[in-house]
Protein backbone atom coordinates (compact mmCIF):
# COMPACT_ATOMS: atom_id res chain seq x y z
CA UNK A 1 0.00 0.00 0.00
CA UNK A 2 1.25 3.48 -0.83
CA UNK A 3 2.26 5.86 1.93
CA UNK A 4 0.10 8.96 1.99
CA UNK A 5 -0.87 11.73 4.34
CA UNK A 6 -4.41 10.42 4.71
CA UNK A 7 -6.71 8.18 2.75
CA UNK A 8 -10.11 9.56 1.78
CA UNK A 9 -12.38 6.55 1.43
CA UNK A 10 -15.31 8.31 -0.25
CA UNK A 11 -15.15 9.59 -3.82
CA UNK A 12 -15.76 13.34 -3.80
CA UNK A 13 -18.25 13.31 -6.68
CA UNK A 14 -20.24 10.28 -5.51
CA UNK A 15 -23.97 10.76 -6.12
CA UNK A 16 -26.82 8.99 -7.88
CA UNK A 17 -26.16 10.84 -11.16
CA UNK A 18 -22.38 10.32 -11.26
CA UNK A 19 -22.42 7.35 -13.62
CA UNK A 20 -24.55 9.35 -16.05
CA UNK A 21 -22.30 12.42 -15.72
CA UNK A 22 -19.18 10.38 -16.50
CA UNK A 23 -20.80 8.85 -19.56
CA UNK A 24 -22.21 12.00 -21.14
CA UNK A 25 -19.09 14.10 -20.64
CA UNK A 26 -16.86 11.58 -22.45
CA UNK A 27 -16.16 12.65 -26.02
CA UNK A 28 -15.14 9.53 -27.99
CA UNK A 29 -13.28 11.36 -30.75
CA UNK A 30 -11.31 13.58 -28.35
CA UNK A 31 -10.46 10.58 -26.18
CA UNK A 32 -9.12 8.60 -29.14
CA UNK A 33 -7.20 11.60 -30.42
CA UNK A 34 -5.52 12.08 -27.03
CA UNK A 35 -4.60 8.40 -26.78
CA UNK A 36 -3.14 8.32 -30.30
CA UNK A 37 -1.14 11.47 -29.54
CA UNK A 38 0.22 9.76 -26.42
CA UNK A 39 1.42 6.78 -28.44
CA UNK A 40 -1.13 4.00 -28.00
CA UNK A 41 -0.74 1.30 -30.64
CA UNK A 42 -2.25 -2.03 -31.71
CA UNK A 43 -1.04 -4.97 -29.65
CA UNK A 44 -0.39 -2.99 -26.49
CA UNK A 45 -1.50 -4.10 -23.03
CA UNK A 46 -3.17 -1.03 -21.50
CA UNK A 47 -4.25 -0.06 -17.98
CA UNK A 48 -7.07 2.49 -17.76
CA UNK A 49 -6.74 3.97 -14.27
CA UNK A 50 -9.99 5.26 -12.79
CA UNK A 51 -12.02 3.82 -15.67
CA UNK A 52 -15.43 4.72 -14.19
CA UNK A 53 -18.31 3.15 -16.18
CA UNK A 54 -15.90 1.72 -18.76
CA UNK A 55 -16.58 3.76 -21.88
CA UNK A 56 -13.01 5.06 -22.09
CA UNK A 57 -11.58 1.55 -21.68
CA UNK A 58 -13.78 0.44 -24.56
CA UNK A 59 -12.55 3.30 -26.75
CA UNK A 60 -8.92 2.52 -25.89
CA UNK A 61 -9.49 -1.15 -26.71
CA UNK A 62 -10.48 -0.19 -30.26
CA UNK A 63 -7.05 1.41 -30.67
CA UNK A 64 -5.17 -1.67 -29.44
CA UNK A 65 -6.71 -4.09 -31.94
CA UNK A 66 -5.54 -6.49 -33.12
CA UNK A 67 -3.77 -8.32 -30.32
CA UNK A 68 -4.05 -5.80 -27.52
CA UNK A 69 -5.77 -5.83 -24.14
CA UNK A 70 -7.23 -3.14 -21.89
CA UNK A 71 -7.70 -3.56 -18.15
CA UNK A 72 -10.00 -0.95 -16.59
CA UNK A 73 -9.57 -0.23 -12.88
CA UNK A 74 -11.92 1.72 -10.64
CA UNK A 75 -12.59 1.79 -6.89
CA UNK A 76 -16.38 1.80 -7.36
CA UNK A 77 -17.98 -1.64 -7.42
CA UNK A 78 -21.14 -0.20 -8.97
CA UNK A 79 -19.28 1.41 -11.86
CA UNK A 80 -17.19 -1.71 -12.45
CA UNK A 81 -20.42 -3.74 -12.55
CA UNK A 82 -21.81 -1.33 -15.16
CA UNK A 83 -18.58 -1.54 -17.16
CA UNK A 84 -18.62 -5.34 -17.10
CA UNK A 85 -22.23 -5.38 -18.28
CA UNK A 86 -21.87 -2.87 -21.10
CA UNK A 87 -18.23 -2.79 -22.26
CA UNK A 88 -16.37 -5.99 -21.37
CA UNK A 89 -15.22 -8.14 -24.26
CA UNK A 90 -12.47 -10.37 -25.59
CA UNK A 91 -9.82 -7.66 -25.24
CA UNK A 92 -11.22 -5.48 -22.43
CA UNK A 93 -11.86 -6.45 -18.83
CA UNK A 94 -12.51 -4.63 -15.58
CA UNK A 95 -11.48 -5.00 -11.96
CA UNK A 96 -12.43 -3.13 -8.80
CA UNK A 97 -9.21 -1.69 -7.38
CA UNK A 98 -7.95 1.37 -5.52
CA UNK A 99 -4.98 2.84 -7.37
CA UNK A 100 -3.38 3.77 -4.03
CA UNK A 101 -2.95 0.06 -3.26
CA UNK A 102 -0.43 -2.25 -4.91
CA UNK A 103 -1.30 -3.27 -8.47
CA UNK A 104 1.71 -5.50 -9.06
CA UNK A 105 -0.44 -8.65 -9.23
CA UNK A 106 -1.99 -7.32 -12.46
CA UNK A 107 1.27 -7.81 -14.31
CA UNK A 108 3.07 -5.39 -16.60
CA UNK A 109 1.59 -2.96 -19.11
CA UNK A 110 2.82 -1.26 -22.26
CA UNK A 111 0.62 1.83 -21.86
CA UNK A 112 -0.96 3.40 -18.78
CA UNK A 113 -3.80 5.91 -19.15
CA UNK A 114 -4.53 8.06 -16.09
CA UNK A 115 -7.01 10.80 -16.97
CA UNK A 116 -8.81 12.90 -14.36
CA UNK A 117 -7.65 10.71 -11.48
CA UNK A 118 -4.76 12.56 -9.82
CA UNK A 119 -6.97 15.56 -9.05
CA UNK A 120 -8.69 13.40 -6.42
CA UNK A 121 -5.38 12.31 -4.87
CA UNK A 122 -3.64 15.51 -3.78
CA UNK A 123 -1.60 13.98 -0.95
CA UNK A 124 -0.55 10.84 -2.82
CA UNK A 125 -0.46 11.82 -6.50
CA UNK A 126 3.31 11.55 -6.97
CA UNK A 127 3.41 8.24 -5.08
CA UNK A 128 0.63 6.94 -7.35
CA UNK A 129 2.54 7.92 -10.50
CA UNK A 130 5.70 6.30 -9.13
CA UNK A 131 3.81 3.08 -8.35
CA UNK A 132 2.20 3.06 -11.80
CA UNK A 133 5.66 3.42 -13.31
CA UNK A 134 6.65 0.20 -11.59
CA UNK A 135 4.04 -1.79 -13.54
CA UNK A 136 5.15 -0.44 -16.92
CA UNK A 137 7.23 -2.62 -19.20
CA UNK A 138 10.64 -1.16 -20.11
CA UNK A 139 10.02 1.35 -22.87
CA UNK A 140 6.35 1.58 -21.89
CA UNK A 141 4.33 4.78 -22.08
CA UNK A 142 2.37 6.60 -19.41
CA UNK A 143 -0.19 9.29 -20.25
CA UNK A 144 -1.30 11.62 -17.46
CA UNK A 145 -4.15 14.03 -18.17
CA UNK A 146 -5.63 16.48 -15.70
CA UNK A 147 -7.10 19.93 -15.30
CA UNK A 148 -5.45 23.06 -13.95
CA UNK A 149 -7.22 25.86 -12.08
CA UNK A 150 -10.14 23.46 -11.91
CA UNK A 151 -13.50 25.28 -11.53
CA UNK A 152 -11.75 28.62 -10.94
CA UNK A 153 -11.79 30.39 -14.32
CA UNK A 154 -14.97 32.42 -14.84
CA UNK A 155 -15.82 35.95 -15.91
CA UNK A 156 -17.71 37.92 -14.66
CA UNK A 157 -19.02 36.41 -11.43
CA UNK A 158 -20.79 38.33 -8.69
CA UNK A 159 -18.33 38.96 -5.86
CA UNK A 160 -20.19 36.80 -3.32
CA UNK A 161 -20.30 33.87 -5.75
CA UNK A 162 -16.61 34.19 -6.60
CA UNK A 163 -15.65 34.34 -2.91
CA UNK A 164 -17.70 31.24 -2.15
CA UNK A 165 -16.29 29.28 -5.07
CA UNK A 166 -12.72 30.06 -4.04
CA UNK A 167 -13.60 29.10 -0.47
CA UNK A 168 -15.08 25.80 -1.64
CA UNK A 169 -11.95 24.90 -3.57
CA UNK A 170 -9.73 25.70 -0.62
CA UNK A 171 -11.87 23.50 1.64
CA UNK A 172 -11.70 20.67 -0.88
CA UNK A 173 -7.92 20.91 -0.93
CA UNK A 174 -7.57 20.88 2.83
CA UNK A 175 -10.30 18.41 3.78
CA UNK A 176 -11.10 16.22 0.75
CA UNK A 177 -7.64 15.67 -0.77
CA UNK A 178 -8.73 17.39 -3.99
CA UNK A 179 -6.20 19.19 -6.17
CA UNK A 180 -7.45 22.05 -8.39
CA UNK A 181 -3.91 22.43 -9.76
CA UNK A 182 -3.13 18.80 -10.65
CA UNK A 183 -2.42 19.54 -14.31
CA UNK A 184 0.58 21.80 -13.76
CA UNK A 185 2.40 19.09 -11.78
CA UNK A 186 2.37 16.30 -14.37
CA UNK A 187 5.52 17.27 -16.26
CA UNK A 188 7.58 17.56 -13.09
CA UNK A 189 6.41 14.14 -11.92
CA UNK A 190 7.67 12.47 -15.08
CA UNK A 191 10.84 14.55 -15.07
CA UNK A 192 11.63 13.54 -11.49
CA UNK A 193 11.00 9.88 -12.35
CA UNK A 194 13.49 10.21 -15.23
CA UNK A 195 11.06 9.47 -18.03
CA UNK A 196 12.27 9.96 -21.58
CA UNK A 197 10.58 11.59 -24.58
CA UNK A 198 8.30 13.69 -22.36
CA UNK A 199 5.71 15.61 -24.38
CA UNK A 200 3.08 18.10 -23.26
CA UNK A 201 -0.20 19.11 -24.86
CA UNK A 202 -2.11 22.13 -23.59
CA UNK A 203 -5.71 22.86 -24.57
CA UNK A 204 -9.07 23.99 -23.24
CA UNK A 205 -11.13 21.22 -21.68
CA UNK A 206 -14.01 23.66 -21.17
CA UNK A 207 -14.48 26.74 -23.31
CA UNK A 208 -17.99 27.98 -22.66
CA UNK A 209 -19.49 31.24 -23.94
CA UNK A 210 -22.87 32.20 -25.30
CA UNK A 211 -25.85 29.92 -24.63
CA UNK A 212 -24.84 26.89 -22.60
CA UNK A 213 -25.53 23.43 -24.01
CA UNK A 214 -27.37 20.79 -22.00
CA UNK A 215 -24.32 18.58 -21.37
CA UNK A 216 -22.15 21.41 -20.03
CA UNK A 217 -24.96 22.68 -17.84
CA UNK A 218 -25.65 19.21 -16.41
CA UNK A 219 -21.95 18.58 -15.80
CA UNK A 220 -21.22 21.90 -14.11
CA UNK A 221 -24.37 22.18 -12.02
CA UNK A 222 -23.91 18.60 -10.83
CA UNK A 223 -20.28 19.31 -9.89
CA UNK A 224 -21.29 22.40 -7.97
CA UNK A 225 -24.20 20.74 -6.23
CA UNK A 226 -22.20 17.71 -5.12
CA UNK A 227 -18.66 18.95 -4.52
CA UNK A 228 -19.63 22.31 -3.04
CA UNK A 229 -22.12 20.74 -0.66
CA UNK A 230 -19.56 18.17 0.48
CA UNK A 231 -16.78 20.72 0.91
CA UNK A 232 -17.90 21.90 4.34
CA UNK A 233 -17.60 25.55 3.33
CA UNK A 234 -19.79 27.97 5.30
CA UNK A 235 -21.86 29.61 2.57
CA UNK A 236 -23.45 31.92 5.11
CA UNK A 237 -20.20 33.91 4.92
CA UNK A 238 -21.41 35.21 1.55
CA UNK A 239 -25.15 34.44 1.28
CA UNK A 240 -27.91 35.08 3.77
CA UNK A 241 -29.61 31.77 2.95
CA UNK A 242 -26.42 29.76 2.70
CA UNK A 243 -25.94 27.00 0.13
CA UNK A 244 -29.33 27.43 -1.55
CA UNK A 245 -28.55 31.05 -2.41
CA UNK A 246 -25.08 30.03 -3.59
CA UNK A 247 -26.52 27.38 -5.92
CA UNK A 248 -29.18 29.73 -7.27
CA UNK A 249 -26.54 32.40 -7.91
CA UNK A 250 -24.29 29.91 -9.73
CA UNK A 251 -27.12 28.64 -11.93
CA UNK A 252 -28.11 32.17 -12.86
CA UNK A 253 -24.50 33.02 -13.72
CA UNK A 254 -23.93 29.85 -15.71
CA UNK A 255 -27.12 30.20 -17.73
CA UNK A 256 -26.24 33.74 -18.80
CA UNK A 257 -24.92 33.87 -22.41
CA UNK A 258 -22.57 36.65 -21.28
CA UNK A 259 -20.70 34.25 -19.01
CA UNK A 260 -17.20 33.13 -20.02
CA UNK A 261 -15.79 29.93 -18.52
CA UNK A 262 -12.70 27.94 -19.42
CA UNK A 263 -10.61 25.17 -17.89
CA UNK A 264 -7.05 24.36 -19.02
CA UNK A 265 -6.33 20.71 -19.83
CA UNK A 266 -2.76 19.46 -19.60
CA UNK A 267 -1.74 16.12 -21.07
CA UNK A 268 1.71 14.72 -20.36
CA UNK A 269 3.20 11.59 -21.84
CA UNK A 270 6.56 9.94 -21.45
CA UNK A 271 8.46 6.71 -22.01
CA UNK A 272 9.86 4.81 -19.08
CA UNK A 273 13.59 4.16 -19.55
CA UNK A 274 14.83 0.62 -20.04
CA UNK A 275 16.89 1.00 -16.87
CA UNK A 276 15.02 0.31 -13.60
CA UNK A 277 13.78 3.45 -11.85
Amino acid sequence: MLAHKYKIDSYLMENEDELCRLLVKTDPEKTKKQALWAGIKPGMRVADIGCGPGITSYLLSQLTEPGGEVVGLDRSGDRIAYANKHYSGKNVKFTCRDVRDSLEDLGKFDFIWARFILEYLLSSSFSVVKALSEILNPGGIICLIDLDLNCLNHYEMPEALENSLKGVMKELEEKKDFDPYAGRKLYSYLYDLEYENICIDFSAHHLIYGPVNAIDEFNWVTKVMVAARQSGYNFYNDFSNGFEDFLQSFQAFFQSPRRFTYTPLIACTGTIPFLTL
